[in-house]
């Protein structure tokens, strides 16, 4: 069932499983990562208010969003990948490839709300930068040695989009949903990065 995804808090990786990538290209892969998903999150608030103008559509309503979970079914939204702490049974190149999907998705629904949308500017913006994202993450996943074979998501989104009002709630669920699975792969990168020995002194 589609529905918009509110993870809880990953856990911190507990260092069991030693250091993963010993390869300088793969720490500045990681450090780019980390500047880039903070990047998104900062632009998510005002791209939100740029493109949303239904008063009653508000980012960080955590009950009211609860609410439109329906919404998100009908309108065909859905979640993302399931991002945890590194683990035996939730290896390094599984959260990479759980991040990729995870963006793609996202990227593809914004694609879909895009062309309904009065002001995009902010929006472009974002995708920009969730698509130079991708672009590390990918890159991340090459240096593992796993083979990145994305195809673009399969949404129906687009054909139920008949009215404004859908159109508003679709990028606004797109958004919160944008917005958790992002505080996540801070959260990963971190995870990551410890499990590497780096420090990562960006917060969240």
């Amino acid at each position: 069932m589609a529905s918009v995804g509110y993870g809880a808090p990953l856990l911190e990786y507990s260092g069991a499983t030693g250091p993963l990538v010993e390869d300088p290209e793969f720490n500045l892969l990681l450090e780019n990562s980390q500047n880039l998903i903070h990047k998104v999150l900062e632009a998510i608030p005002g791209t939100h208010r740029s493109c949303i103008n239904l008063e009653i559509l508000v980012l960080n309503s955590t009950v009211e969003n609860q609410k439109l979970q329906y919404m998100a079914t009908n309108l065909g939204i859905h979640s993302p990948p399931t991002l945890k702490a590194l683990a035996d049974n939730f290896t390094l190149e599984t959260c990479l490839r759980h991040m990729s999907e995870g963006l793609q998705l996202h990227q593809d629904l914004l694609r879909a709300v895009q062309l309904r949308l009065a002001t995009t500017e902010n929006l472009t913006s974002l995708m920009t930068d969730i698509r130079d994202l991708s672009i590390q993450i990918k890159k991340m996943l090459r240096v593992v040695k796993a083979e990145v074979m994305l195809q673009p998501t399969a949404t129906t989104l687009t054909s139920r989009l008949t009215g404004d009002y859908q159109v508003q709630v679709a990028a606004h669920l797109i958004l919160v949903q944008l917005q958790s699975f992002g505080q996540n792969i801070v959260r990963s990168l971190r995870n990551i990065a410890i499990a590497n020995g780096e420090r990562d002194d960006t917060g969240l």
